[in-house]
């Protein structure tokens, strides 16, 4: 998990909106590769291992393909220019080099990848329930499906996308409440949270 990383996370415990604490245990030049996260609101603690944040909750497995493909994917959250984060959700993860490709300087988190992906330079990786991120935080998310077409994480997708960035998702149409749709086709969509 980059280092850097740390400043956008936050507890994934339903209570105010609380940082996370790193306390390092082993480190690989910019990479937290062993360690944990404490929230000093709740007082739980969370494991990095292999680089791999894991916050528990529940995970579903992603399908073996998904229609958000890197080029189109790049195109629909529309970033321009580096800094900040992208966050790919699901099995759009498992293209995340091609996507870093097209994206060059921004960073990069997978969310619920699937076990092929693993964090290395590049691409930080977090297995959790929820997306545990700062409230607009993030330059773009992409859900891949499931999450794509649940409620729950397009709420959470928008809670987390800076205001007036995209959020792109695979699944049916979300709730206009939440998110403004600017397109939708064969499956995939894309918009900006509502705030």
């Amino acid at each position: 998990m980059f280092i850097e990383l740390t400043d956008h996370l936050r507890c994934p415990v339903d209570h105010e909106e609380s940082y996370l604490v790193l306390l390092p245990e082993r480190m690989q030049e910019r990479s937290v590769r062993e360690g944990r996260l404490g929230c000093p609101a709740c007082g739980r603690t969370y494991e990095v291992t292999t680089g791999i944040l894991d916050l528990g909750g529940e995970v579903p497995d992603p399908p073996p393909s998904t229609l958000l493909e890197p080029e189109p994917l790049a195109a629909l959250v529309g970033l321009s220019g580096p800094g900040g984060y992208l966050v790919l959700v699901g099995r759009p993860a498992a293209r995340w080099p091609e996507v870093a490709d097209l994206t060059p300087g921004v960073g990069l988190v997978a969310v619920n990848p699937g076990p092929d992906v693993a964090d290395v330079p590049g691409i930080s990786v977090v297995r959790s329930g929820m997306l545990p991120l700062k409230s607009r935080s993030m330059r773009g998310v992409v859900l891949g499906s499931p999450y794509g077409g649940e409620p729950r994480w397009v709420a959470e997708a928008a809670r987390v996308v800076l205001p007036g960035l995209r959020v792109a998702g695979e699944g049916r149409v979300p709730d206009t409440g939440v998110i403004e749709l600017m397109a939708t086709a064969g499956g995939v969509w894309v918009g900006t949270p509502r705030r």
